[in-house]
């Protein structure tokens, strides 16, 4: 039976915890907001993921390309550019290592959030490659501690910044910590921290209304022709656009595909299972052999011999599936736990489909194992088995 409640467990809890990982997920990119559509450097397939997602360095995208897209894409209401890196930020004797993103002043009309203290650095700034820097709330205590940051100066990459502003707290979304990261002009970013001048990707929010559909198709005939592509279908492309639908859409694919081979994997065990049920159940027709020969004797069938012994077959993968389901639901529930206390709105979820369908592959288990070992104990003579020793 161990190999049945490994398998069922298994099974119960891979399908629960792919059920609440594939809702975090989604509830994390929908968190964003429904009404944005990204821009990343790097062809990528229909329903693939774009190459800079596998790490890939892509240079297409540039500042020119952001400014096009604000001033042609009439159903666009706001667009913000990135150039992201690490970095270590020191002030005094604190020092702390963060995210750097370089944003331009649309930042807050397309994320969100809002400046706790302080200002968010303006057009002018963005242009003069200033010195400015907004703090998330994580950052700012790292280094200030309860002390005031506004009108200091810290060093990143041997850069001097002023601090301008705090941002307040957000907490993480689409999981990316808004509050362990720092703004600075993005051409400022380009120019003096990461020696760039490619974006690392945009990203932009549609007017409410609209279809963000349309705005892909706007946003990708611009950049074919301002990237010199006249292939029409995308399969020239040095970018992907996608909306946060199409993103979504792709992911639950993703995820659907990833949960199916990995509960594919867990049944494997399952088979072990049934293997061992169906050398226990030969075991016990050799040691049985003059039981049945009794009850042959005494009248009974073939039919009744394959009907016992496929029974007590199908009982012991019956129970090992009860618990193994009791085990992989209090596993599922062990699992959610851990996750949220990680700071993840994470899903407990048990499905009805998921606990009969671990019981009907457990008890179906039993039966194609057992079948063997019952026709083997019908077809015995009873004088021979009443004769074996």
């Amino acid at each position: 039976m161990l190999g049945i409640i490994i398998g069922v467990g298994a099974v119960v809890l891979i399908i629960s915890m792919g059920a609440g990982a594939q809702s975090l997920i989604l509830d994390q990119i929908k968190g964003v907001g429904s009404n944005l559509v990204g821009i990343l450097p790097g062809k990528s397939e229909k329903n693939g993921p774009p190459a800079t997602v596998m790490g890939i360095v892509v240079t297409t995208l540039t500042y020119d390309d952001l400014m096009a897209i604000k001033k042609s894409v009439p159903s666009v209401n706001a667009a913000v550019g990135y150039s992201r890196g690490l970095g270590t930020l020191s002030w005094g004797d604190h020092s702390y290592e963060t995210s750097i993103n370089g944003v331009t002043v649309d930042y807050q009309a397309v994320e969100g959030g809002q400046v706790a203290s302080g200002r968010f650095f303006t057009s002018e700034e963005e242009q003069n490659l200033a010195r400015v820097i907004v703090l998330g709330s994580v950052v700012k205590n790292e280094l200030f501690g309860d002390s005031d940051a506004l009108g200091r100066y810290i060093k990143v990459k041997k850069q001097l910044f002023e601090v301008i502003g705090v941002m307040e707290p957000r907490g993480k979304v689409a999981f990316q910590d808004y509050d362990d990261q720092v703004l600075i002009p993005l051409r400022t970013a380009q120019k003096l921290i990461n020696g760039v001048n490619h974006l690392s990707y945009i990203r932009t929010k549609v007017v409410d209304g609209k279809d963000p559909d349309q705005a892909v198709a706007e946003m990708e005939l611009l950049l074919r022709s301002r990237h010199d592509i006249s292939d029409p279908t995308g399969e020239s492309d040095d970018f992907s656009v996608r909306s946060m639908a199409q993103a979504i859409d792709m992911i639950t694919g993703i995820t659907d595909a990833l949960r199916f081979f990995l509960v594919a994997m867990a049944a494997m065990s399952l088979v072990v299972g049934g293997i061992g049920i169906m050398n226990i159940m030969l075991i016990s027709v050799n040691e049985r052999t003059r039981e049945i020969g009794l009850r042959k004797a005494i009248g009974a069938t073939n039919k009744n011999i394959i009907s016992q012994f496929l029974m007590e077959a199908v009982t012991l993968t019956m129970v090992g599936g009860i618990i193994g389901i009791i085990f992989g639901v209090i596993l599922s529930g062990l699992a959610a736990l851990i996750v949220n206390k990680l700071g993840y709105n994470y899903s407990f979820i048990i499905t009805f489909s998921s606990i009969l369908l671990a019981l009907s592959v457990s008890t179906l288990t039993g039966l194609i194992f057992g079948l063997y070992p019952a026709y083997k104990a019908s077809k015995l003579e009873p004088v021979e088995a009443l004769s074996y020793e």
